[in-house]
């Protein structure tokens, strides 16, 4: 039977990059919920947003088909890439109402983007593991990613880097101001993220 791999995260930090990689090697499954259930359970249906983990759970006998990845990014750089967008928002359990300058206004994280991280990577009794990732060392670390993983190092699957700067809104203009603004609101979560290793199992 097939792997299947459930790639969860906030937006704006590599996500879709990382199901395409993983495609490779099984199904993937690209996951917004804010907060990983403790007991697996399927994605999507009828009644629930396909990016978000819905009450089916997994039978005990097949989780160890599953892998949940969460990937995540200096919050600064997610949010200008992704967070301009309310459906974005409404996709990752936010209010699609507040805008990127109201963040910058209120001076906090109004888009619980900690809350977010802390919910993947703090350990809990959980039914499964969760592969914590972190983008920015994620081209540099792929061998060990792999590794951990148990995946192929074939070369010719592997991805490439290819960023753009991000643009927000309707300027079309990379925002420094924005991102410094943001930078200092996030601090102690990107001096957190900073300080964990590149990836760690929880």
């Amino acid at each position: 039977m097939k792997r299947i791999f459930y790639v969860c995260s906030y937006g704006g930090s590599g996500s879709k990059m990382l199901c395409s990689y993983l495609n490779n090697f099984g199904i993937t499954y690209h996951i917004h919920s804010n907060s990983p259930p403790n007991k697996l359970t399927h994605v999507g249906g009828k009644n629930t947003y396909h990016e978000w983990f819905n009450n089916k759970e997994i039978p005990t006998q097949k989780l160890k088909l599953y892998n949940v990845i969460y990937i995540y990014r200096n919050p600064a750089d997610a949010i200008l890439s992704r967070f301009w967008t309310p459906s974005h928002l409404k996709h990752i359990q936010a209010d699609e109402n507040i805008t990127i300058k109201n963040v910058t206004d209120s001076k906090n994280d109004l888009y619980k983007i900690e809350e977010f991280y802390n919910n993947y990577t703090t350990p809990n009794n959980r039914n499964y593991k969760i592969y914590c990732v972190k983008y920015e060392s994620f081209f540099d670390n792929i061998e060990e990613f792999n590794n951990v993983l148990n995946l192929s190092n074939d070369k010719k699957h592997l991805p490439t880097k290819k960023e753009s700067p991000y643009f927000w809104g309707t300027t079309k203009k990379k925002d420094t101001n924005t991102r410094e603004k943001l930078s200092s609101i996030y601090n102690l979560l990107i001096d957190k993220m900073n300080k964990s290793p590149f990836i760690k199992i929880v």
